[in-house]
Order: structure tokens, then C-alpha cells, then sequence
């Protein structure tokens, strides 16, 4: 991996219903899907590259053994939190604050809810989650740092071993160790740690891993650290399992390199260099960064990414070219964080969402959050599934040809989908059968709208600005219909659209971030004065810079190629919540570098918020600071072509049946294959295009232009 330009690489993204594979192979650029094996995500990882191979004529081990990289997006612990078989673990906290995680914040029964569960739930049926660490699993230890990092109370060496002979005799296969104001002096926490190793030296089988909050999370607020760590120690047997498994199947297959894995912070490194809580939701931030080099290929400042998948519909902003829209507090499961995650919002809407009747509400029809998954899958897939979802729906209106379902290697059964239908929906609320498939695409279409709108119009963007970005499966089927409201001008797909993800993975850089959370005042306000003393700041820059450059050595690479930028979390003194700012400089050396760095904050502070809400007079302090370290890869390249004019007549197929909402009824419509438009081809709605792994459905008053890279643009009439 020492190369920074790899002419062959590999990228897989698992997704709930299907695995996706994108292969550049010197100027050829393959992809492939495979259904997501959730018992064993290796099967349909190496089944998907095997399909990638078949496309460029190879077998799945000359591939493999040619690849210079492979990058590869997981839901490992997304199913460990599913199915909770993580290890039992074993909790040293501060004595007397046991139950920070058990009682949790005054809205911890909502964290992870679905807003729809949040709105139908009475307070007398309110259930808090089930906690990763059970109550008697948790053990206080008489130790004390105050908030400035002194020593109030020494730590027992005494008390730690029986805490810990407890914890172990009570089945505890694990450690986490997270005391109070740990972040601002781990002496304590680092001490335990010596002292279980001491009772349980790695060479013997009792050898337990340990982990400390000061490592995973050095940040303010216990709740959140504590969670961080937890989730981190929970999921860490499953994931690093499971990647070495995988790693071994790969090296025997003739892979030579290491396994590189998708950061949900927006980058990548080594397994070697990974924290399990970094996997999660890292597929569609893969995604969020392919929307980053869409961006610079063809110079739009803003973007709305849109991802409808099998099971759900991820959103996220690109805004001036970047993505720098971070999860401060995000959730993971059920579980309020704080990690530094690229923010991606999702609602449970995608192919196979299940379509119900909530007769609570007036026998109203609702879609999802519950899905088919791969398997069974919606009920066309006739692999025993007899509930409806969008699927079934837009196989029932016309839209997806069920001979050509994943260019003909799937074969969808029509009379299945309708069966489906009229048990569950049609005759239960007496409508007609296009009646009610129509309804239940309508409503999956407004509530991918109704999102869409609370990420853009009300987060400042017009989205009548925006150029939206659609993949995912179902995407390019259902963009349309669900940007149609929002006035946005012009959709961008590509010929990957339904694997964006995974060539969103083969865009991103080698990157790592490094986070701790200290309070320091630059300016004081109402005197005027900067402080003149920038040891603190200096010292935790110093310590990160260490850290990282350690690791980025570790990745194969040296301090010459490795970029650095240091990001701050900056308030106003009175205030709560924090603005991140990048930071003009990396060392304070005196005055002049303090007023750069606070005037960076006023701009962007001014910039989110209008300079009338700023307020100098209280001062400006610094909460947290963030420290990246980037190694750039080599891009996809896109080629362009010369226009062969209009016509799209040699991609012509035929005419079929299909039903339009605007005129509530089956019409002939033109049909076009996909792989056979050329640069220039225009074709004017009602039509559809047919590729082998999606949909396009263009309604009246839209056009489909192959552009120069041979994606396709829609826009309005």
C-alpha cells in the first residue's frame, strides 16, 4: 500500500438487501451486486467481486490477485447491535456513578427511535433501552480527578483487583474502563489497565481486552464517552473476527495487500488502524464522498445526495464542495455519542419497505420503516415473502420489467406482487389494485420529500439550487417523483448508480482523525485581551500530531505525504453549542496567530447565523480540538466523449404498459435500453430507461440527456 496510485482497485459497500461491488481495472470500470448474506458478509462480499470478474473475463482470483487496493464498507456492527451478540462485558466507573449510562439523558427512551415510533408512543408505555452493560456488571472504584485534571483521590490498587476479580467472576469477557474527567488526566484510567494486565498477562488464556474512554473518546461529558467506549469494546470481537477472516479468504485468494476499511469520519485506513465504532454507518458516508467528486468533476458547489436503497433512504449535503456537515452527537443504535461522524440522515424507505395499513389512524397507508431485506425480499422475489413493498408496487405499475430485474439474472413474478397487494392493502380498504400500488408509491415519494425539504429549505439551502444526486437501486426510479415538489431543476445519474456507494468508497483518501476536548479561552471578551499563554493548545496539537503521525507511518506512509489540518470546536462564551471552524493555524505562537483563528470563527459563525447574532463582548473560547491527517489516492477518471447527436433511437426497445399519476392511467410508453444511449441522446418523458441494475422512470415534462461522461442528466421541461 506504499503506492499512492493504484491502477486496479476494489471497492465493496454491504447494504442491508444487496452487496455492492465497484472495480476500477486500468481504463475499464466494472460493477456488480450480490443479495447481502447477513450470516456471513464474506459470501456475498467475495460473490460480488466474482461477478465484477466475470464482466472483465476474469476469474475472482486473477482479479483479486491484480488489485493494488481493496476498500470495503461494512455493516458488521450494525448486525452485532441487531442480533446484541457482543461479548458481556464489564464496566469500572468512578464510585457513585454507577448509573450514568442507565439513567442516561431525560430523552434517552427516544435516542435511535424512528420519529414515527417517537410520535405513537404513550409515556405510560415508555421503555428506556436495554442497557450493552448490564447494571451488575457496573463497578465503582474510590478514586477522584477534579475537572481540572488534579488528583482529589488517589486510586487503590487493592480495590481495583477485587472490582475486577468481581467483574470477572461475574462472566465479564471484557473491560471498559471510563472514570469521571478522565479525558482531562487518564492516569487513573491507564493505571487500571496496568493493574488487569498484571492479573491477566496476555499470554494466558484469561486475557481480556481493555478499554479506556480517555483513548476512545477523550472529550467532556461522561454519558456520551462512556457510550463511545462500550460501543467501541462491544462491537470490537465481532468486527475484528470477522475482518480477519475476511482478510485471510482474501491473501489466500492471491490478494497481497492490506484490507482497507471505510470510515464513517469520511476516510480510510488498515483494520490495523481502525476502532470498531468507525465502521458504523460508513456505507453511506462512502457514498456522501463520491457526492464530493461528482462536485469537483463538474464544478457544482451544492449537492443533495440521495441513496434509496433495499431498506432505507440515506440523504446528506454536499454545500461549496465539501462535505463538512458533521454529526456532533450522533446515535448509534440507541446510543448518544460523541464521535465526529460525517452526518447522513436516513428514514426507513426503500424497495423493499413493507406497505401497511395503520388502522389507528383512519386506515391510513403507511410504508415501512419495516423491510423484506434480501431475504425473503418483497414478495415478487418469490423466495417466500407475502408482504407488499415499493417493489412490488413499482412492478405492479409497470415501472420495473420483471424479465429484466438485474439485467435478466433475477426473475421477478408479477402475479406474486399482486397477490401481495390486493390481500394486504387493495381489499382490505376496498380501492383498485393500480389504485393502491399508485397510492403507496405516492406516499414513499413524499416522505422521501418531506426529508429532503428538512435537509435543504429548512437548513438555509433553496433547493431550486441544488443539483440532486440519485443512486441507490431504487433511486433513478423514484427521483422524480420525489424532487418534483421541491423544485429542483436537474437530477445527475450514472451508469453506477445503484453501486454510488462503493464507487464512493474507490474516492476517498487515507484518513485519520484524532479528537480531545479541552476548554481554552482565546479572547476575553468585554477586556479585549487575548490570552497570552498557548501552552495547553500547543500541547494538544503536539499530542495528536504524535499520534497521528505514528499511525500514518503505520499506514506505509511517510510525514512528506501526509496533508494535516486541524479543526476547532468554537463557541461564544455564553453559549452551549459549538461551531467547527477549520483552524488558519496549527500552533498558537502569539497574539496575531489568536485574533487568525477567532476571526475564522466570526466569519463562519456569521456565515451559519448572519453577523447579527455574533457577540464578541463575551468572549470566544475553544471546546474541542479535531486533528486530521489525509494521504490522497487516485480518483476514478472519467473520459469524455463527442456527442453522436439526439436520437436515442438505437437504444429504443419497444413499448409496454405502464400507469402515470398524472393522467391515473396505464399508458404504451417507450422503453430504452440504458447501455446502448450515446453521448448526446435525449429523451423526452413519459418514458423508461432500462439498465441492468436500475430503473430510470422519467415522467411528462422530463428529459434524460446522455451528458459528456455518459451520465445521464434529467431535467425539467
Amino acid at each position: 500500500m506504499r503506492e499512492n496510485s493504484p491502477k486496479n482497485t476494489i471497492s465493496v459497500d454491504i447494504g442491508g438487501t444487496f452487496t455492492d461491488c465497484f472495480v476500477v481495472h486500468g481504463k475499464r470500470i466494472v460493477t456488480a451486486k450480490s443479495p447481502t448474506t447477513h450470516h456471513n458478509l464474506s459470501i456475498g462480499f467475495l460473490t460480488a467481486v466474482k461477478g465484477a470478474a466475470r464482466e472483465l473475463g476474469l476469474d475472482r482470483d486473477e482479479l483479486l490477485g491484480r488489485a493494488e487496493i481493496i476498500r470495503y464498507s461494512t455493516t458488521i456492527p450494525t448486525n452485532t447491535l441487531i442480533q446484541r451478540t457482543g461479548p458481556k462485558l464489564g464496566l469500572i466507573t468512578t464510585k457513585g456513578f454507577e448509573d450514568t449510562v442507565t439513567i442516561g439523558r431525560s430523552r434517552q427512551w427516544a435516542d435511535g427511535l424512528p420519529v414515527e415510533y417517537q410520535r405513537g408512543i404513550h409515556y405510560a408505555t415508555l421503555r428506556k433501552p436495554v442497557p450493552l452493560v448490564l447494571p451488575e456488571m457496573v463497578a465503582g472504584v474510590d478514586e477522584r480527578i477534579d475537572c481540572f485534571g488534579q488528583e482529589v483521590m488517589p486510586l487503590s490498587r487493592e480495590n481495583v483487583r477485587n472490582v475486577v476479580q468481581h467483574l470477572v467472576d461475574s462472566g465479564a469477557r471484557g473491560f471498559v474502563v471510563a472514570l469521571l474527567w478522565s479525558h482531562m488526566n487518564p492516569a487513573h484510567e491507564q493505571l487500571i489497565r496496568s493493574i488487569i494486565e498484571e492479573e491477566y498477562p496476555e499470554h494466558y488464556l484469561g486475557a481480556l481486552p481493555i478499554i479506556l474512554s480517555s483513548e476512545v473518546l477523550p472529550k467532556l461529558g461522561e454519558y456520551p464517552r462512556t457510550n463511545a467506549a462500550i460501543l467501541n469494546s462491544y462491537l470490537h470481537q465481532d468486527a475484528a473476527e470477522q475482518l480477519t477472516a475476511l482478510g485471510d479468504e482474501l491473501r489466500n485468494a492471491g490478494y497481497t495487500k492490506p484490507l482497507v476499511i471505510v470510515h464513517n469520519s469520511g476516510g480510510t485506513g488498515k483494520v490495523s488502524r481502525t476502532m470498531a465504532y468507525q465502521l458504523y454507518g460508513a456505507g453511506p458516508v462512502a457514498g456522501l464522498l463520491g457526492g464530493v467528486f461528482l462536485s469537483q468533476l463538474y464544478g457544482y458547489k451544492n449537492l443533495i445526495l440521495t441513496d434509496v436503497g433495499g431498506t432505507s433512504f440515506d440523504l446528506g449535503l454536499i454545500a461549496d464542495g465539501q462535505a463538512s456537515s458533521y454529526q456532533y452527537r450522533p446515535v448509534i443504535d440507541r446510543w448518544l455519542v460523541a464521535l465526529s461522524t460525517l452526518e447522513v440522515k436516513s428514514i426507513g424507505v426503500g424497495g423493499g419497505s413493507i406497505a401497511h395499513i395503520n388502522y389507528s389512524l383512519g386506515n391510513q397507508i403507511e410504508i415501512g420503516p419495516q423491510s423484506a431485506g434480501s431475504m425473503p425480499g418483497p414478495a415478487c422475489y418469490g423466495q417466500g415473502g407475502k408482504e407488499p413493498t415499493l417493489t412490488d408496487a413499482d412492478v405492479i405499475l409497470g415501472y420495473i420489467n420483471p424479465k429484466y430485474f438485474l439485467g435478466g439474472r433475477i426473475s421477478l413474478g408479477r402475479d406474486r406482487a399482486i397477490d401481495a397487494l390486493k390481500n394486504k392493502i387493495a381489499e382490505p380498504l376496498g380501492l383498485d389494485l393500480a389504485e393502491s400500488a399508485a397510492a403507496i408509491r405516492k406516499i414513499a415519494d413524499a416522505n422521501m420529500g418531506a426529508e429532503l425539504y428538512k435537509e435543504t429549505a429548512l437548513k438555509g439551502h433553496d433547493p431550486r439550487d441544488l443539483v440532486l444526486v440519485a443512486y441507490g437501486g431504487a433511486g433513478p426510479t423514484h427521483c422524480c417523483g420525489f424532487a418534483s415538489e421541491l423544485g429542483v431543476k436537474t437530477i445527475l445519474t450514472l451508469p453506477f448508480s445503484p453501486v454510488f456507494c462503493a464507487f464512493g468508497a474507490a474516492t476517498m483518501d487515507i484518513m485519520h482523525t484524532y479528537e480531545k476536548g479541552h476548554r481554552i479561552t482565546l479572547d476575553n471578551g468585554f477586556r479585549g485581551e487575548y490570552v497570552p499563554d498557548y501552552t495547553i493548545f500547543n500541547e494538544i496539537v503536539d499530542e495528536l500530531q504524535t499520534r497521528a503521525i505514528k499511525d500514518m507511518r503505520g499506514e506505509g506512509f511517510s510525514d512528506r505525504q501526509t496533508q494535516v489540518i486541524l479543526e476547532l470546536d468554537m463557541k461564544w462564551g455564553t453559549q452551549l453549542n459549538t461551531t467547527r471552524i477549520v483552524s488558519p493555524r496549527l500552533h498558537l505562537e502569539g497574539e496575531k496567530d489568536a485574533k487568525a483563528v477567532c476571526s475564522a470563527f466570526e466569519k463562519e459563525y456569521a456565515r451559519l447565523y448572519s453577523s447579527a447574532a455574533t457577540y464578541p463582548e463575551s468572549g470566544i473560547e475553544v471546546e474541542n480540538l479535531l486533528l486530521k491527517t489525509i494521504v490522497q489516492t487516485e480518483k476514478p477518471r472519467f473520459p469524455r466523449h463527442k456527442t453522436n447527436g439526439t436520437d436515442p433511437t438505437n437504444a429504443f426497445k419497444g413499448k409496454r404498459e405502464v400507469f402515470w399519476q398524472d393522467v391515473g392511467t396505464f399508458q404504451a410508453t417507450k422503453t430504452y435500453e440504458r447501455k446502448m444511449l450515446r453521448c448526446g441522446n435525449r429523451i423526452d418523458g413519459p418514458g423508461i430507461i432500462e439498465a441492468e441494475d436500475t430503473t430510470i422512470v422519467l415522467p411528462q415534462g422530463f428529459s434524460y440527456t446522455i451528458d459528456q461522461y455518459l451520465n445521464g442528466v434529467i431535467n425539467r421541461t
